[in-house]
């Protein structure tokens, strides 16, 4: 185990210890959908930024935050909001004003989402409604069919647009007028709805101009993907129904990007050629509402191209970047342009090794001629690029600009890989300026000018504070000091350290949660809990090192929890996630021995007992672990698990397995079902029954497989759950994992 320096030995100090007649915890307390999990949570602050005004809202009421002194002023309550809004007696059309949103920063204006009653022989529907609460009269009210989905509001001329059964229409602002923009809709052709199985951080499929004039959409040709079928148990006699599922290999959908305009009621789609085995992403409006650009990827995603159309004709004027990597490039974000200059924007990239910010001027053309970036990529600029953050760390999120100052505030962990801080960018010269105070993970929202941050953070020490901080003086007021809802509870010891990776020279952070009254002279039964995929991390410096509820529960009943973000996991940079290219699981499995070999040092842990659980990538990585070290591993739980990558989706499995056809050895050094002859110890595999993103047949082929094998697999599912247990069944999951350790491990 390495020396940690003195920044992470300060993090690493145990957070707590077991004091007697302390209460225990039940699994209604530490799972979501639990009875009384949201009374274990701490306190909360919910607020959101009118303009540079803090509002924050309650159950009850709405208050403004005085961001100089911190004091609240309340401009309405939930009963005054009804009676505006002429709710029956003793009938709330609005139960909460948490759901309340600000959509003018200028005027007193609040909106709000209500359920019309039903009337005999008319359809449900919902009211979309703004109220002047200076006045208490409503100024603008929109209905919308109970159904719509998918709704995107025009802040600038109150166009509404949703989707329902599959189409795409608006309702005009100016006279409430609705419009079809699709008529065709159906399972095959989709409008307005994310594409591409949520890849490349798309999230919706509907995109209004600045100006609210041009509704931007996605339309979706999933024809000729095949039909997933899925069983519906609840009918008399069980039905069938279909999710279209494109396969690694297989066909995928096609995409195309239209502009719809209210006034004339016409679609004009942008010429980008023939989409089949492409991928448009990252949809952004020029400031004058003129322009679209949008990042385009090849199939194999190791080319990308940031073109740019013209909204009124669909034509393409350019492209003005290009970006290639032997193994992938992986946009997620869109355009941000400044604010105080249309022809400037700020675009991320990994192209240095590390997710950093560049400042494009479209003024100012470049020569075109193809750079080297990192891990033998390369780049081609058609305009002027300067490279804003730099350094062996990455900009995690990017949270606005101070108009006044020209600066951008980000967040990144340049501080240390498990943090996550707050810093003001000078886009003159790119110095940064730290805005909180330098420990734990901050998440922030900026005010509409960037005056003002709502920095929320927690530490290892530190359950969950909320600061309103100006950006000009860097002075914070503390809004929140949360205590702690576990105080009277008997909270298992949780350290933090960090082991080389299976290369010797990676750095590796691990958490480890110790059983209830531990004692280092006796020998504990030790559960490995791991996902080990991409984006996506489980140990950070947050309060309790970002501790499950289910270690604690499990701590509780005289378990050792460790935890480790293995090579391929996020936020370390390009070269750290890549490394799995071509061959998942195979790193990662490596640095997960790297875990049990330092675990096996351990005078306390019982090297006979060891357990693994994981979900999803966790479950292929659990079923990995016990098929490929049987001798190692006693007991697993795995929940939906990728057993075999040529039946996952093609967008993601592809950018980090090539294809089936192109990289057959990698597909079938990770094809587990050709593994199911070495299980040894006890394995239980749990699903979804009605799973559409690790699809049934994974689990059911490895079953057959076991069969084949002679090997003896527990198998559990969830009817009418999908990838992940919701609400109580939640709850009832945990159990039944905890049963399973509890009957094999301990």
């Amino acid at each position: 185990m390495k020396k940690i320096n003195f920044l992470l030995w300060l993090m690493c100090l145990p957070l707590s210890l077991m004091a007697q007649g302390k209460k225990s915890f039940t699994l209604d307390d530490l799972m979501p959908g639990g009875s009384t999990y949201s009374q274990m949570q701490p306190q909360s602050l919910y607020t959101e930024w009118w303009g540079d005004r803090c509002v924050e809202t309650t159950l009850d009421a709405c208050h403004e935050i005085d961001a100089d002194n911190g004091k609240k002023k309340t401009l309405f309550t939930l009963e005054q909001l009804n009676q505006w809004l002429e709710a029956p007696a003793g009938s709330p059309l609005v139960r909460s004003c948490y759901y309340v949103s600000f959509p003018d920063a200028q005027k007193p204006l609040v909106a709000v989402t209500i359920s019309d009653r039903k009337q005999a022989g008319s359809p449900h529907t919902r009211t979309y409604a703004v109220i002047d609460f200076k006045k208490g009269e409503k100024v603008y009210a929109q209905t919308y069919p109970a159904d719509a989905a998918a709704l995107d509001r025009a802040t600038a001329t109150n166009n509404l647009a949703f989707v329902r059964e599959q189409n795409l229409y608006v309702i005009k602002g100016e006279n409430g007028k609705t419009v079809a923009v699709s008529k065709d809709g159906s399972n095959d052709l989709v409008y307005g709805q994310a594409v591409h199985r949520n890849e490349f951080g798309i999230v919706k499929g509907t995109f209004w101009s600045p100006d609210g004039q041009l509704l931007a959409f996605y339309r979706m040709d999933q024809s000729m993907v095949p039909d997933y079928p899925q069983v519906d148990i609840t009918t008399r006699i069980a039905t069938t129904y279909s999710c279209k599922y494109p396969m690694a290999g297989e066909k995928t959908h096609k995409v195309t990007v239209g502009v719809f305009n209210p006034v004339t009621e016409q679609t004009v789609w942008l010429q980008a050629g023939d989409p089949t085995d492409r991928y448009f992403t990252n949809i952004t409006w020029s400031p004058d509402s003129r322009k679209i650009y949008m990042i385009e990827l090849n199939r194999d995603q190791n080319h990308a191209e940031l073109a740019c159309y013209d909204a009124a004709t669909g034509k393409k004027e350019g492209v003005f970047y290009e970006e290639t990597h032997p193994k992938y490039v992986e946009p997620q974000h869109g355009l941000l342009f400044l604010p105080w200059d249309s022809s400037k924007f700020i675009y991320q990239s990994q192209r240095d090794g590390y997710n950093h910010l560049y400042l494009f001027d479209l003024n100012a053309p470049q020569d075109g001629n193809e750079q080297q970036a990192a891990g033998g990529g390369t780049y081609i600029e058609k305009v002027k690029v300067g490279q804003l953050t730099s350094g062996k760390w990455v900009v995690k999120d990017v949270l606005g600009f101070n108009v006044k100052d020209k600066s951008l505030f980000i967040c990144s962990n340049e501080r240390h890989p498990l943090q996550a801080n707050i810093y003001k960018v000078e886009l003159g010269n790119g110095k940064r300026k730290p805005m909180d105070n330098g420990e734990g993970v901050h998440y922030a929202s900026l005010s509409k000018e960037g005056k003002f941050l709502i920095d929320t953070y927690s530490s290892p020490t530190v359950v969950r504070r909320v600061d309103i901080t100006s950006t000009h003086k860097g002075k914070s007021r503390n809004l929140l000091d949360a205590e702690d809802p576990w105080k009277d509870y008997a909270v298992p010891e949780i350290t933090c350290g960090s082991i080389k990776a299976a290369d010797g020279t990676t750095d590796l952070y691990y958490r480890m949660v110790k059983p209830v009254d531990f004692d280092a002279t006796k020998k504990y039964p030790t559960v490995i809990y791991v996902y080990g995929g991409p984006h996506a991390h489980n140990v950070d410096a947050s309060r309790n090192y970002l501790t499950r509820g289910w270690e604690i529960y499990m701590a509780q009943k005289g378990y050792l929890l460790f935890i480790l973000d293995n090579r391929g996991s996020e936020h370390r940079g390009l070269a750290f996630e890549n490394v799995t290219f071509r061959h998942l699981g195979v790193e990662e499995m490596k640095d997960q021995m790297e875990g049990v070999k330092f675990l096996k040092s351990l005078p306390y842990v019982d090297a006979g007992r060891i357990g693994v659980h994981g979900w999803s990538f966790g479950g292929f990585m659990t079923t990995n672990l016990m098929l490929t070290y049987p001798d190692v591993f006693k007991v697993g739980v795995a929940g939906g698990p990728v057993i075999d990558w040529q039946y996952y989706e093609a967008m993601y499995g592809e950018r980090y397995m090539d294809t089936p056809q192109a990289n057959p050895e990698g597909y079938k050094g990770s094809n587990l079902r050709l593994k199911a002859g070495n299980l040894k110890g006890k394995l239980q595999v749990i699903i979804g029954y009605n799973d559409p993103v690790c699809v049934p047949q994974h689990s059911l082929s490895f079953m057959r497989a076991c069969i084949d094998a002679g090997t003896q697999p527990d198998f559990f599912v969830y009817p009418g759950d999908e990838h992940n247990m919701m609400g109580t069944d939640r709850v009832h999951l945990h159990e039944r994992i905890t049963q399973y350790f509890e009957d094999y491990l301990k």
